[in-house]
């Protein structure tokens, strides 16, 4: 399966995946994620997307091949030298706003904000501030996050994080949600 998936990388991948591993980046999104990733962008034409933790763009790239050229993506890192790496091979796509800014702030300062689409791979969006990024979802707009399964590199205690985030989504009335044993353990949520 992962061979059939190579053949459709987006074209800036393979770039990106070079100078990620260069930079000795190890938490990059998996490429069954990024897949499903481009996928589930393709159902929101002219859609406004939203990614927390650009990384060095890997995931950006899948999610910007998905998108129709209506589309608009903002995404969000602290790390200028990972979105350094997105901006040489991602900065010339018109749809693309990358932001290097403090994940929480951002989220503080653009509360009201609706999005489509919201792929939040990092605390803030996901274990901080998650209601108020729960918030920024369109009715019918969809919010995925990655590594709910156990991970090696996971510090001590994480897993309890992991299973409350999943106990709290459970909980929730305003919210349909999927949780999926793919790649490194997916979560996908519609908001009603």
């Amino acid at each position: 399966m992962l061979e059939e998936i190579r053949q459709k990388y987006p074209s800036a991948y393979n770039a990106i995946k070079v100078a990620t591993e260069a930079s000795g980046f190890t938490m990059p999104s998996e490429v069954l994620t990024c897949s499903l990733l481009k996928t589930l962008a393709a159902t929101k034409p002219g859609g406004k997307f939203l990614e927390l933790g650009t990384g060095t763009g890997l995931s950006t790239t899948w999610i910007l091949d998905g998108m129709d050229e209506a589309s608009t993506l903002i995404s969000i890192d602290n790390d200028e030298t990972l979105l350094n790496i997105a901006k040489e091979n991602l900065g010339v796509d018109k749809r693309l706003k990358l932001i290097c800014t403090d994940g929480a702030d951002w989220i503080k300062q653009n509360a009201g904000q609706k999005y489509g689409f919201i792929f939040a791979d990092t605390w803030p969006g996901k274990y901080l501030l998650l209601d108020e990024v729960l918030d920024m979802i369109e009715k019918g707009g969809i919010y995925i996050i990655d590594d709910m399964l156990p991970q090696a590199n996971w510090p001590t205690g994480h897993a309890e994080k992991a299973t409350d985030l999943i106990s709290y989504l459970d909980s929730r009335e305003d919210i349909i949600l999927t949780k999926m044993g793919w790649a490194t353990g997916i979560v996908i949520i519609t908001k009603k």
